[in-house]
């Protein structure tokens, strides 16, 4: 894996995140974790995943060079990926963990929210949320559901509305993390929380998370084009892609 580093650890795995300052996910990054999971499910010495990322950064989101640079045909199959993948993390069977490091806006905060436990570093400057809005990208409503899944569908919809990006403070009063900590200690509190999920009864664990999340799987595997058809009109549109090109010049800089 190129994206991704791996690490086994007692009875689960440490799976990081690892591509460049940002973690940006790319089509490659989403394909080497579909790839893990998909083999995860079915590996007896995979107890259950942490997911993280580098210091400072769980990921940045979506890797918007690489998308502006394609053509409609490529960036459907970027997006369909991308919502795939994380069908894919919310239908994974064994205890998985975020164990976010830093910033986690956009896709970083989708990756977080497939997750059932999630501990956050702390740090005035961190923030963790869904700001598409702000960015010109049309909210479908399974990002909605799986959102409000942990902070409830009214706040969802209004921090989905305000884009609004929140503190670990601030997401930690509103359910979207579970737990606060200093940076040294990020790993050591998510595998203290995956012990005691692999103390329990694994099977009995495993089918007690798919019957939990079997309304939010069934609003997340809706059709993609019924889900995200007017999404992509818009992503399309001549003052979403003259807004994108401003912000991949920043990037570029």
């Amino acid at each position: 894996m190129q994206t991704l580093e791996l690490t086994k650890k007692d009875g689960f795995a440490i799976l990081k995140l690892h591509r460049g300052s940002g973690n940006a996910i790319n089509l490659q990054m989403m394909q080497e974790l579909s790839d893990f999971f998909q083999n995860a499910e079915n590996d007896a010495e995979i107890g259950g995943v942490i997911l993280t990322g580098n210091p400072g950064i769980f990921t940045a989101g979506l890797d918007v060079v690489e998308l502006y640079s394609l053509d409609k045909e490529g960036s459907y199959a970027f997006w369909k990926r991308f919502v795939d993948l994380a069908t894919e993390l919310v239908a994974f069977s064994k205890p998985l963990i975020a164990a976010i490091p830093g910033h986690s806006p956009a896709g970083g905060c989708v990756f977080a929210c497939c997750c059932d436990y999630r501990v956050m570093a702390e740090g005035e400057n961190y923030r963790i949320g869904l700001n598409e809005i702000p960015v010109g990208i049309v909210v479908p409503e399974r990002i909605l559901h799986l959102y409000g899944f942990w902070v409830g569908i009214r706040n969802a919809y209004q921090f989905l509305m305000e884009g609004r990006l929140l503190s670990p403070e601030e997401a930690l009063r509103a359910h979207l993390i579970d737990e606060i900590t200093e940076a040294d200690e990020l790993m050591n509190r998510a595998e203290i929380q995956m012990r005691k999920y692999l103390k329990l009864p694994q099977q009995t664990w495993r089918m007690s998370k798919v019957n939990l999340r079997q309304g939010l799987l069934e609003k997340m595997q809706v059709d993609f084009e019924a889900s995200y058809g007017k999404a992509m009109e818009q992503f399309w549109s001549p003052e979403n892609r003259a807004a994108m090109g401003k912000l991949v010049e920043k990037l570029k800089k």
